[in-house]
């Protein structure tokens, strides 16, 4: 299945990358396996994405839990929390 990814902040800084459409392999189900699958790569992405990360994650410009179902053609976005002041 395909889904477009989108990076924000420092997230963004940190990967280099905006935006990227991906194709996942049939195992990738959830918000969740998406982060693990990305981690998959090594190396800055496991540093970026790694569990002990605090991040946010969207779906469909709507905040998700790692649970969360994705479908073909969705959006999945990365973010660090955000704080105010």
């Amino acid at each position: 299945m395909k889904i477009e990814l989108r990076f924000f902040a420092s997230v963004r800084e940190a990967l280099g990358a905006t935006q990227e459409v991906v194709d996942l392999p049939d195992h990738v189900k959830t918000v969740g396996d998406v982060r693990a699958f990305l981690m998959g790569r090594g190396g800055l992405w496991m540093e970026v994405l790694s569990p002990e990360k605090a991040l946010r994650m969207a779906y469909d410009h709507n905040m998700v839990e790692p649970d969360t179902l994705i479908e073909e053609g969705g959006e999945v976005a990365f973010f660090p929390p955000v704080t105010g002041g």
